[in-house]
């Protein structure tokens, strides 16, 4: 055994001989749960480790004819305006980066440019509530269907932001002669 007395030594202690226990030589005492060294148990059914989660019912909507459907949180409707978000943040860009080059090329004042950029942006935000309206009435109350994203109106919006943006690089005299340059007129 080794010396007990170093902090790294093996700190094993050997247990003298119990009194009425004679080990056997070859022989392993049994074990708990039927465990025998060198055996598999096969073909044994096992105990569920886990317990299983209690059935929950939940409402699959049908309810009782002329029951009122449970209104939504604030939140979920939020989370579906933000879903499709990404078509109209790309054609705000497109726009914005549109809108500055017309807006420096003209070479004057920008009050007046500034204020055709925020009535442009509140025209995209009506035609987005308006599309958003348009597909409640026609998607939801006339068809019956649950609309989880706002995909639709973004891509509409996002349609008019570039058309928007086009517009103004049109009005653009350097823009125009250099896309008559590429094209070749």
């Amino acid at each position: 055994m080794a010396d007990q007395t170093q902090p790294w030594a093996e700190r094993t202690v050997e247990v003298p001989p119990q009194p009425g226990v004679v080990p056997q030589p070859g022989v392993v005492p049994q074990q708990r749960d039927g465990y025998r060294r060198g055996v598999a148990s096969v073909g044994q059914p096992r105990a569920p480790q886990t317990e299983p989660f209690p059935v929950v019912e939940e409402p699959t909507g049908t309810g009782w004819p002329g029951e009122p459907v449970p209104r939504r949180p604030v939140s979920w409707h939020l989370a579906q305006l933000r879903r499709g978000g990404e078509w109209s943040t790309a054609g705000g860009l497109f726009a914005f980066i549109c809108w500055g080059i017309w807006a420096i090329s003209g070479q004057g004042n920008l009050t007046g440019p500034i204020f055709i950029l925020v009535l442009s942006l509140l025209v995209a935000v009506g035609l987005f509530a308006l599309s958003r309206l348009l597909g409640r009435v026609i998607i939801e109350r006339q068809l019956g269907r649950v609309r989880r994203t706002a995909r639709g109106a973004h891509l509409i919006t996002a349609v008019f932001l570039v058309g928007l943006g086009v517009a103004w690089l049109q009005q653009t005299e350097w823009v125009v002669s250099a896309w008559n340059w590429i094209a070749g007129n």
